[in-house]
This record gives C-alpha cells, sequence and structure tokens, in this order.
C-alpha cells in the first residue's frame, strides 16, 4: 500500500493525517490525490465509503495559500449534512496550516454565513441553493477561487439541483480546476462533465463489496403487520453495536422511534422535517455513541460517515435502486466487514426485483430466528442495552490532543481584528506564529484554536495582557 508521505506532501498535512490515522492511501486517494497535485481536471467514479473527501481534501488542503483572505476552492454538496461532514473533515486536514472552511447551506441564519465569510476563508463547502444566495448577494466572492469541487453529483441531479449548480459553474473563473465525482454516471452527469471540464481524465473505482467483499446480507419476507417484531427479533438476535434502521417516510420513522424509544432502546431519529438544527445534534451525537439505533429516512443515507456502524436495516424498500446502494454504503467502511438487512413485503416483490437487477445479484433470503433462538440471546441483548453505548473514539481525537480552542469575551463591537489578537498572543513567552490556529471574530466573542498543546500557556499569558487597550478574559472553549 502506498503510505501519504509518498505524494511529497508537506509536513503540516503529514501531521495531520498521522493524527487522524490515516497511514495507506485507499484506491480512490491513490489515484486522485497525485491528479489534483498535477492541476487536472477530474471526473471520479467511486463508491460511498471509499475515502472520496479525503481523496480531493489533502490535495486541496496541501495547496492552498494561506495568505489569501478569499476562497479558493468551492465544493457543491447535495445536502447540509454532507456540508457539515466535509467541513469538519477539511477543518482536520488543515488544521497546522489553520485553514479556514466555512459551510453555507439552507434553513440556516444567511447573516451568520455572510459573517463568517467577511473573514479569511480558504474553502467554501455548501448546498447549490444557499451558495448560489451568496454569489447574487454579494456575500461571497470567487475572484480567487482556482478549484471548483462537485460532491455527489448523481444526488444533485436526482434532488433537482443541476440547473442551480450550471448557474454557479458560469459565474467562476474559466481557468479553475473541476473536480467531479459520483456513485454513479447519469446522461446528464456526462454531459455536464463535457461541457463545463477540459480534457477531464476518468477515474473509475471498481467495487464489488456491496456484493461480497466487505457487506454481508440478508433478505426477510415479511408481512407489513410483522415487520416490527421481526426487527425486534433481529436486533436482539443479531445485537448490533450501532445501527440504521431505514423507513421510507418520516411518518414511518416517528412511528417506529417512538415504539422502539418506549420500549427502552437507545434511539433517535432523523428526518426532513425536523429543525436543521435538531437534525445536526442527531447526527453529532450518534457520531459520538450517545445511542446506539438510528430511525431515519434517505436523508441520512448521505452525509453519515461512521466507520463503527455495523448494520443497516432496510425496514422499508426505497423507491429507487441508487438510493438502495447509497444505503448500503453505510456499512463496510474503513475495511470494516458490515451487514445489510433488506425487509419485503409481499407488495414489493416488483420493486425488489429491480433493485437486485441494478445491484448485479440476488439478496440471498434468509429463515426468520424462531422464537427459542430470540429467547436464548435476549439476557445479553438486553443487558446490552442498560449500558451507555460506548462513545466513538473519534479520529480526528490525536490531532485535537495538541489543539485547545480557546474563548475571549471581546469581538467585532470592541473593534478588535485578527492582527491584534495575534499580536498580543505572540508577545506570550514560548509562544510562535505556527502556534496560533483558526481565528473566529464573531460580535461579541473571539474563538482561537491554539496548536502544539499550548493552550494553556496562551490562557495564562493572557491574565496580565491587554488586547489594544482592552482587558480581555480567556478561557478554555466547551462547545
Amino acid at each position: 500500500m502506498t503510505k501519504f508521505n509518498e505524494f511529497n506532501l508537506s509536513p503540516d498535512i503529514l501531521k495531520a493525517l498521522d493524527g487522524l490515522g490515516y497511514h495507506e492511501a485507499t484506491e480512490v486517494q491513490l489515484q486522485v490525490i497525485p491528479a489534483v497535485l498535477n492541476k487536472e481536471d477530474l471526473v471520479v467514479q467511486s463508491k460511498t465509503g471509499s475515502g472520496k473527501t479525503a481523496s480531493y481534501g489533502i490535495p486541496v488542503c496541501e495547496q492552498m495559500d494561506w495568505e489569501e483572505n478569499k476562497p479558493q476552492t468551492l465544493i457543491l454538496v447535495p445536502t447540509r449534512e454532507l456540508a457539515v461532514q466535509i467541513q469538519e473533515e477539511l477543518m482536520h486536514i488543515g488544521r497546522f496550516k489553520r485553514l479556514k472552511v466555512v459551510a453555507v447551506y439552507g434553513k440556516s441564519p444567511f447573516k451568520d454565513q455572510a459573517q463568517q465569510l467577511k473573514q479569511k476563508t480558504h474553502i467554501v463547502v455548501g448546498t447549490p441553493g444557499r451558495v448560489l444566495d451568496h454569489l447574487e448577494r454579494g456575500t461571497l466572492s470567487l475572484k480567487q477561487m482556482n478549484t471548483l469541487i462537485l460532491d455527489e453529483a448523481d444526488e444533485m441531479l436526482n434532488m433537482g439541483f443541476f440547473e442551480t449548480v450550471e448557474m454557479i459553474l458560469k459565474m467562476t473563473p474559466q481557468t479553475r480546476q473541476t473536480l467531479l465525482f459520483s456513485a454513479t454516471m447519469p446522461t446528464r452527469i456526462k454531459e455536464l462533465a463535457n461541457r463545463y471540464l477540459i480534457n477531464p481524465s476518468e477515474i473509475k473505482i471498481e467495487s464489488e463489496s456491496i456484493a461480497t467483499d466487505l457487506v454481508e446480507h440478508a433478505l426477510y419476507s415479511v408481512r407489513m403487520q410483522e415487520k416490527v417484531r421481526l426487527l425486534q427479533d433481529l436486533l436482539t438476535v443479531e445485537t448490533p453495536d450501532r445501527c440504521i434502521v431505514f423507513c421510507s417516510t418520516r411518518e414511518a420513522v416517528e412511528a417506529l422511534y417512538q415504539g422502539l424509544k418506549a420500549k427502552g432502546y437507545p434511539t433517535n431519529r432523523l428526518h426532513g422535517g425536523m429543525e436543521q438544527k435538531d437534525r445536526l445534534e442527531v447526527m453529532r451525537n450518534f457520531k459520538m455513541g450517545q445511542f446506539a439505533f438510528l430511525i431515519a429516512t434517505d436523508v441520512a443515507a448521505r452525509g453519515i460517515d461512521i466507520s463503527d456502524l455495523t448494520h443497516v436495516f432496510n425496514f422499508d424498500l426505497p423507491d429507487d435502486q441508487e438510493a438502495f446502494v447509497h444505503r448500503i454504503g453505510r456499512v463496510g467502511r474503513a475495511g470494516k466487514v458490515g451487514k445489510a438487512i433488506t425487509f419485503v413485503t409481499p407488495f414489493e416483490t416488483k420493486l425488489l426485483d429491480q433493485i437486485q437487477k441494478y445491484i448485479g445479484f440476488e439478496l440471498p433470503e434468509m429463515e426468520r430466528p424462531v422464537a427459542t433462538e430470540v429467547e436464548k440471546a435476549k439476557a445479553a441483548f438486553l443487558t446490552k442495552l442498560k449500558q451507555r453505548p460506548k462513545a466513538s473514539l473519534q479520529k480526528r481525537a490525536d490531532t485535537n490532543n495538541e489543539i485547545m480552542k480557546i474563548y475571549l469575551n471581546g469581538g467585532k463591537k470592541k473593534k478588535l481584528r485578527a492582527i491584534d489578537f495575534v499580536g498580543t498572543i505572540l508577545s506570550i513567552e514560548g509562544i510562535e506564529k505556527e502556534d496560533i490556529g483558526i481565528i473566529d471574530i464573531k460580535d461579541q466573542v473571539t474563538y482561537i484554536d491554539i496548536l502544539n498543546g499550548k493552550g494553556w500557556t496562551v490562557i495564562d499569558g493572557l491574565k496580565t495582557k491587554t488586547i489594544k487597550g482592552k482587558k480581555i478574559k480567556a478561557q478554555k472553549a466547551y462547545n
């Protein structure tokens, strides 16, 4: 396997990758990273969970000019959840280069996003509608943009964003590098690539993992009225560490969630009818292992990357075959084997036939667990239910050990600028420019990342300092 130090990456990027636990490149990373560094336009077809985000995130962060204040890279994605996930991923890859990544998406205050974009911003990741809104209102400048990335282009097509994407493409510099990533390659996406990319290299990562390699499949025929009981029996027998149960509608999600919650299952739900802040909080808590079973519509099939997810349940079959592929893509990630369990009712046989034809194999049908089997597994399952799910070890933990976000009770209202904070912090003995990370100045407060394990040194040092003649309180930020 190729190691990341073979790509001639800078020490800051290699240090971040090591802390994140990235040691050997996946197949898509092996092909994409050198091509991006070589400034090629790319069309990449790769399944979910293949390390795609890092494949473009690493070279993009590597090539970023920290001194430039305006965004140099724009990433378009189909969902808010995916925007937040990519923002976090790139922030950690670029942490030691002090890169600022801003996520913009709908149902979040426009004004707050505009304020963030006024500050030094290196990378913007967002949904097409909100990105276009910022462009039209003049709160997002693309004058210095040199790389445009279309991530999950097929999903943006399915969600009706294509016209908006094309409008954004026409507003970007013609000299840009353009990277297009898609799990599938419909005709309209090929046409888009032909129209807007310049002699793109094509990369297709062949994988049969959905069939055999990393995903074990099981199909259960069941009557509608027996589905909940079957799910409970299988959860008991399978005892998944963490799983997602997919339903077709938000009403179905709510009904199943309320039913399982009433029976004491550590569960929560995710669907499009929830407020955005609630959706993001549920995702964050699920990633952190605060509950084990997530009941969700297909809104969750994109934007959740959890390496220790052991099972997915297709409680309802999805309406289209691609959604089935994306659901299954939640397991079998990062080299770990997962299990995909699918329910089919007598009314869904035609839909099942279409899915099996699309994925190229028949799902193996299994016998339902008998009562004695369920009863035998129940004691161990109930013991596990009573235990708090083990908190997920975030892959960024090692990186974060050297970084402390500090809070200061002064911001724009006190006419404080980044240069004011930097100047004072550098006057503290033992602090160098390389120890100061991202500075996020808000109206009343400021957040600063202090690198290299020197957070407490800065907090202690600021106790005897003033910033622009003002006494500012500094403490560790806990949010």
